[in-house]
């Protein structure tokens, strides 16, 4: 790879599409539909045009989308109920809870229900895969322990070999670990967290992070011309995660396809 990588989701998110489109179009001729459920608990605007562009994607795909927006009040019991429910209808594939929940959901509970890993773990390793960036052997660190996210993610590059060093609020001199870091996993949920003085010169920085205003959890100024490589908040980490969910969307309906061949 040459010096300073943008690393983009776009082109990596089309292509994906592109694939998709076409198992679609084979299942249709199956006559399975796939389908996501989306679930939106309260009335949070960005969650609902989060919301809107997964339909929109699934959209432009062919897959059917079906929207369940849950009132704010919304408890535990009732939310994962419905999970339940939506996981026994056999014309569902894949289910979508948008995050954050309102504070009185355990959201863990509904989390650990999941078939396929969460997705944007699995986009973060897709970016790399696709740009080349082999991780065997490498000094991985990810900052943010979330189950959704920095302990997946951990477990995900552990597979594939590397050293992996998972940081949290608790961590002493994060500043020193991550000046020994060949990967940088930026999950912490916090704006403009990570500086570019922190980071060797030869770094790979993925920011999976997504704050107010369209800002990452890394400093994208300080770090751009000190890194090897970085992806940019928005079009980096986010539109592969988008097609990740149609991607486990359509695994799961291709599944239900094998199953039904086999009678």
């Amino acid at each position: 790879m040459s010096e300073n990588i943008l690393i983009k989701g776009y082109d990596i998110s089309e292509k994906i599409k592109k694939e998709l489109a076409v198992r679609v179009k084979d299942l249709t001729n199956k006559d399975i539909l796939p389908c996501l459920a989306t679930i939106l608990v309260g009335d949070n605007p960005s969650s609902e045009t989060y919301i809107k562009m997964k339909n929109n994607a699934c959209k432009r795909i062919g897959i059917k989308s079906q929207k369940y927006h849950l009132p704010a009040e919304t408890t535990t019991e009732e939310l994962i109920n419905l999970i339940k429910k939506l996981n026994a209808d056999q014309s569902i594939h894949g289910i979508l809870l948008q995050h954050p929940v309102p504070s009185q959901i355990y959201e863990r509970a509904a989390l650990e229900m999941e078939t396929f890993p969460s997705c944007t773990p699995a986009a973060i390793m897709e970016l790399l895969n696709f740009y080349n960036i082999d991780v065997e052997g490498k000094h991985a660190v990810v900052v943010g322990r979330s189950p959704i996210l920095g302990k997946p993610v951990s477990s995900l590059l552990l597979n594939k070999n590397a050293t992996v060093t998972t940081c949290h609020s608790y961590t002493t001199n994060l500043e020193g670990i991550l000046k020994h870091a060949d990967i940088v996993i930026a999950a912490v949920g916090k704006p403009n967290f990570i500086k570019g003085e922190w980071l060797k010169n030869d770094a790979i920085v993925i920011d999976a992070g997504y704050n107010r205003g369209n800002i990452g959890d890394v400093d994208f100024e300080s770090c751009e011309g000190i890194v090897k490589a970085i992806t940019p908040v928005p079009g980096g980490v986010g539109p592969v995660t988008i097609a990740m969910l149609l991607k486990h969307t359509v695994e799961a309906a291709e599944k239900q396809s094998l199953n039904l061949d086999t009678y």
